[in-house]
């Protein structure tokens, strides 16, 4: 057996023809899984070049992206004849590679780039008239049932009948390679280069940067077998296998003792609860790689990617292991940071930092926060305590208010770089100030901490049941019933998972919409009322159920026929019998007749204010109209 790490031009550069197997299963990837973010490291590593330009040392340093393995068996290499290799195993990332040249093939050409197009199209096809019209003038043929559709997507003619994920993924290709060729970007992404010089990086980039750890079999292996065994017997290598491996080699090479280093630094890494996968965003990866990837992050101050941490520790890692002495400084260090980490679950909700982890990390699902988190909380640094307060209490707030008025969190990666990067030589005492200083800042959509004022325009009348997910609105409604209370009140803390319950119902229309009926338009901007901030409030999930959509006092109730039992009781009453929260208690006390939508309107307001005192920002405080 043979292994390679081959880019594109490598490994279609010849006069080629990898066939899919019967065995194999059918093209699987998806936009949101694999296609994504396949091309955001494209389009990231060929924005680095863009930048290198004219650098022939940055250019070099750059390196690539692995795309993983390909393993693949020699079929026959007769003279005349395509060089047909079998494809055991990495189909899925092969087919993806060849539909992804065919786009950005396409896509240059249609600009006018045809030396740049010329280049691409050698790793697409075999361009010898023997192959016309055959199955041969692809350097990929996939298994059967995907074989009309790859044809149809990589020739350009009409797709065949039904939804086809080939199809899919070369429109997906073609389309972000061309808004990002012509400079068309979200809000908050900036363009770099001009189109020639995108066109060069691009065409760079998928012929020369892009690698596959090729795989060449012995030609008396077993296909199915082969394939069977590398899909269901074997245990995934993970990053930190690969990191343990190549630190326990600097180990011996600098002669430190490395019969004590499993106990003392890494013997804790290799139990389940760190190799265990857990899912963050569209990827399951395991908690040790995950916290490298984080802790890499927070050493170098800059954005690592999920499969360069091995690369990048071992760039990181080097020239600290020198000699025993500054190896084991190192490792002692990794050891309580991952201490930390492994520690954050068990925060207690009272403190800063607890309710930083349950509610931003947890419940917000902005892990990408977790370097800084790392940092602030790093025995490392050994922050003040009221420094830890600012920063985190100023990254919650900003986080908060920008995921309430739906403002883009595309850039949270690139933000916590920039925050770390503004740490380096500021005094521990002042590392908080600095954080927040920092956000404050900001002045750019994709980065602005929204003002009080800014807050009290736009949150009120924000739709957010709907758009926010119940988890984050839960978190925002818990804030804000602890904000009410005061000495006086009972220290009862908030039951875990309330769940969130409209005011006025969503299905205001059976109940809540008496002769005469609304107008179309006033009840269609109803219907986004009841999903604003004013209109919500928390309930066990027994009491969401009986409140239902029912009216509002006991007399419009009589009579009708409801559900969950407490027959002829409105919801105010029934929030009145069984709600204890502050959250409920005004809109029970003060609205005894009905619950309109100025009522609504108002106490929209009123959250947003308490919301801002939660989560404050350091500019001028809110003027309340409320008291």
């Amino acid at each position: 057996m043979k292994a390679d790490a081959l880019n594109p031009r490598e490994l279609f550069g010849t006069t080629v023809h990898y066939e899919i197997p019967a065995f194999q299963r059918p093209y699987v990837w998806t936009r949101e899984e694999q296609w994504q973010p396949l091309w955001q490291d494209v389009r990231r590593i060929a924005e680095k070049v863009i930048r290198a330009e004219n650098d022939e040392a940055a250019l070099d340093g750059l390196g690539g992206h692995f795309l993983g393995a390909v393993v693949f068996k020699l079929k026959s290499a007769a003279a005349g004849d395509v060089t047909r290799q079998s494809v055991i195993d990495g189909q899925q990332r092969s087919t993806t590679l060849q539909i992804m040249l065919d786009a950005v093939h396409e896509a240059i050409f249609e600009r006018g780039h045809e030396e740049e197009a010329e280049a691409i199209e050698e790793l697409i096809l075999n361009q010898a008239k023997r192959f016309a019209g055959k199955p041969e003038r692809f350097k990929l043929w996939p298994s059967r049932a995907d074989r009309v559709a790859f044809e149809s997507a990589m020739d350009g003619k009409e797709p065949p009948p039904g939804e086809h994920l080939i199809v899919e993924a070369h429109g997906f290709f073609r389309t972000e390679v061309g808004k990002w060729l012509d400079g068309v970007l979200d809000e908050g992404e900036d363009v770099v280069g001009d189109q020639k010089a995108r066109v060069s990086a691009l065409a760079d980039v998928v012929q020369s940067r892009l690698y596959v750890v090729a795989i060449n079999l012995a030609g008396h292996d077993d296909d199915q077998v082969i394939f069977e065994t590398l899909n269901d017997r074997g245990t995934p290598l993970l990053k930190a296998d690969l990191i343990k491996n190549w630190i326990f080699q600097i180990g011996e090479q600098v002669h430190a003792d490395v019969e004590s280093w499993p106990e003392q630094y890494w013997a804790d890494f290799d139990e389940a609860w760190w190799r265990d996968e857990i899912t963050q965003g569209r990827h399951t990866r395991s908690r040790i790689d995950i916290f490298l990837q984080y802790w890499l992050t927070m050493r170098r101050r800059e954005e690592v990617l999920t499969d360069e941490v091995f690369r990048v520790f071992v760039a990181y890692a080097k020239p600290l292991m020198a000699d025993a002495a500054s190896a084991e400084r190192l490792l002692g260090e990794l050891r309580q940071d991952a201490d930390t980490f492994r520690n954050f679950a068990q925060l207690s909700k009272d403190t800063v930092e607890g309710r930083f982890y349950g509610r931003v990390v947890e419940a917000l699902e902005q892990a990408s926060t977790t370097p800084l988190l790392l940092w602030m909380l790093s025995k490392n640094h050994k922050v003040p305590g009221d420094q830890i307060a600012i920063a985190l209490g100023a990254l919650e707030s900003w986080v908060v208010r920008r995921t309430l008025l739906r403002s883009t969190m595309k850039d949270v990666n690139k933000m916590m770089v920039a925050v770390l990067a503004t740490l380096e030589g500021t005094p521990v005492e002042n590392v908080g100030v600095a954080v927040r200083d920092y956000l404050v800042g900001q002045s750019s959509d994709a980065r602005l901490w929204p003002t009080d004022a800014e807050m009290l325009e736009g949150l009120p009348t924000t739709r957010l049941y709907g758009n926010v997910r119940q988890s984050r609105l839960r978190v925002v409604l818990e804030a804000i019933e602890l904000q009410m209370r005061t000495q006086r009140h009972e220290a009862v803390t908030v039951p875990p998972k309330l769940s969130v319950e409209h005011v006025m119902p969503q299905a205001w229309r059976s109940h809540w919409d008496p002769e005469p009926r609304l107008p179309v338009e006033e009840a269609a901007e109803r219907d986004k009322l009841v999903n604003t901030l004013g209109n919500l409030t928390l309930v066990t999930s027994e009491l969401n159920g009986t409140l239902s959509h029912r009216p509002w006092t006991d007399a419009e109730t009589a009579g009708l026929k409801t559900t969950g039992g407490n027959r002829g009781l409105g919801k105010r009453s029934l929030l009145n019998k069984y709600s204890v929260l502050l959250l409920s208690r005004d809109i029970i006390d003060d609205h005894p007749a009905g619950w309109t939508e100025a009522d609504i309107r108002t106490r929209s307001v009123r959250l947003t204010e308490l919301l801002c005192r939660v989560w404050p920002h350091p500019g001028r405080e809110v003027k309340t109209i409320h008291g």
